[in-house]
């Protein structure tokens, strides 16, 4: 009996599990493609070029010189144009708004890409039993996510001309929810239902995140362009700059967001390095563990090679997806302990 003819005999429910399972696989692995875009937006500058937000019309580039010239114009009217690109002819706004443009339109994909198949399975009633509530949030917050990059792009478009900290890291902890929650609910088809993680495990997972977030506050800094040697920063490990700014010392002074960042992921390394020793243990989370222990470690050299360069646009954006899949690895390697 051929593949093909297994699959058909198979059991309705088990069918719809496995299309619901490796649909919500590939949506994660959509959302992090998503991420890397965003990254490459932001490394090159172009995450300004759109200064308008059409969340219905706005699905074509300009197809026409007057409406090239047209956006083009607003872009030189922006606060961008003048602080940082001014004098940028069209073909230099071209390039920026080409990455802008295919973040936007992604965006756009994933919504399509979620809604066409969540629906064929509430018309046909397939739905994975006990899990319409959660794909339903996550349609939900993959609306809301739209709605946070347009109010991140508008902390731009002020006279200064720089996109808040705060809201472009809010902008990608959405985004890693996101993902984290589609790869959860794949497993829980898959595997069967695990709780959240408690334990060394959740705490594992959430050093991960926040390395991530304080990443996020680096990029958001340029904070990265600081310091670019490694271990020390400056004549110490701690640089002079440290908590000039009082409370607000974490999330608005470019320094201490470098040197927190460099040591958080210092201990998500030594914490994920530890729970692949406990995952190991277990036949069923040998296999992530090992995937998480090598990204962990190539994320970190990733890491030091990104400072060290001054920050190239492609060390990084792979920098970016590396995190991206070390999330993804971690995840999988928790949800495969809880079994």
């Amino acid at each position: 009996m051929s593949a093909t003819e297994v699959a058909n005999r198979a059991p309705l429910g088990a069918r719809t599990d496995n299309f619901a399972f490796w649909w919500l696989v590939i949506m994660a692995g959509l959302v992090g493609i998503m991420v890397l875009i965003g990254g490459v937006t932001r490394l090159t500058g172009s995450g300004l070029s759109m200064v308008e937000w059409r969340p219905l019309m706005g699905t074509l580039p300009p197809l026409t010189a007057a409406e090239w010239d047209r956006v083009y114009q607003l872009y030189v009217n922006s606060p961008e144009y003048g602080e940082f690109n001014y004098g940028m002819d069209l073909a230099g706004f071209k390039t920026i708004f080409f990455w802008e443009y295919l973040h936007r339109l992604w965006g756009r994909l994933l919504g399509v890409a979620f809604v066409i198949p969540f629906a064929w399975m509430i018309i046909r009633d397939r739905v994975p039993n006990g899990l319409g509530g959660r794909l339903f949030l996550l349609m939900i917050l993959g609306g809301f996510q739209g709605v946070i990059g347009w109010w991140m792009v508008k902390s731009g478009l002020t006279a200064d001309a720089t996109v808040s900290q705060y809201r472009l890291a809010t902008h990608l902890g959405m985004a890693l929810v996101i993902f984290a929650l589609l790869l959860w609910t794949a497993f829980d088809i898959r595997y069967g239902r695990a709780g959240f993680p408690g334990g060394h495990a959740g705490g594992t997972l959430l050093t991960v995140a926040l390395t991530i977030l304080a990443g996020a506050l680096v990029a958001g800094m340029d904070a990265g362009l600081l310091y670019n040697h490694y271990p020390m920063m400056g004549n110490g490990l701690v640089p002079v700059e440290y908590g000039e700014m009082g409370m607000l010392d974490a999330f608005e002074n470019p320094a201490s967001a470098q040197f927190h960042h460099r040591w958080i992921a210092l201990l998500a390394v030594l914490a994920v390095i530890t729970l692949v020793v406990k995952a190991r243990r277990q036949p069923a989370s040998r296999g992530p563990a090992t995937l998480a222990l090598v990204l962990v470690c190539g994320q970190f050299a990733l890491g030091i090679a990104v400072l060290l360069h001054g920050v190239p646009v492609s060390l990084g954006a792979m920098h970016q997806t590396g995190a991206v899949l070390l999330l993804g690895s971690v995840i999988w390697t928790v949800h495969r302990m809880a079994r």
